[in-house]
């Protein structure tokens, strides 16, 4: 059965997903289809929704503005799977610091996470360093770049990474929040394991 993957395209880095999910898509038979989301009405013709990195702040207001966060919403009481990554993971959070706060920016607040933003340090501290996960036996090489992380994870929200100490991965039912920018990479396994979800 053919699978329809949307990825909001509003800011950040779409190409890249876009381009890392047609190549997981091929290495499955090319069984499902790639779609830009940028305005209301595509996000419930979709199997699952990936929001990507960029500037959180930015996205969110976008996708308000543009009557997407209600149905991504919807998306996620419906159980279909989504996957943020870097601004994509503030975005899913239900709490975040005092930058989202003043900020005043919109969250989707699907996840029981709190978040902190640029947590990592600003672009020039961007780093890449091998991963351990506990959804993979081998360690993923994972790039940071202005990368939040989670200061809070409640009972109901699954693990799946830390670094220093911090939460960097996690899964909550059909939800999954990643730190990292795994489109940067040639590691194709998170898009494997979310569209095994």
């Amino acid at each position: 059965m053919a699978v329809r993957i949307g990825i909001i395209a509003i800011q950040g880095d779409v190409e890249e997903h876009i381009r890392a999910m047609e190549k997981t898509l091929a290495e499955r038979a090319g069984q499902g289809e790639v779609v830009k989301i940028r305005h209301r009405g595509i996000v419930s013709s979709c199997d699952a929704i990936l929001i990507p990195g960029g500037e959180s702040t930015t996205i969110g207001r976008l996708m308000e503005r543009e009557g997407i966060l209600s149905e991504i919403r919807e998306a996620a009481g419906d159980e279909k799977p989504i996957l943020g990554t870097c601004a994509g993971l503030v975005l899913l959070a239900k709490e975040g610091d005092e930058e989202v706060a003043k900020t005043g920016q919109p969250l989707l607040g699907l996840m029981d996470i709190r978040v902190k933003r640029n947590a990592f340090g600003r672009q020039r501290e961007s780093f890449e360093v091998p991963l351990r996960l506990s959804i993979f036996e081998e360690p993923f090489h994972a790039v940071f770049i202005r990368a939040p992380f989670i200061t809070h994870a409640a009972d109901s929200v699954d693990v799946l990474a830390t670094l220093n100490e911090h939460i960097v991965a996690a899964k909550q039912r059909n939800l999954m929040a990643l730190s990292f920018h795994p489109e940067l990479t040639e590691d194709r396994r998170i898009y494997h394991y979310f569209l095994d979800l």
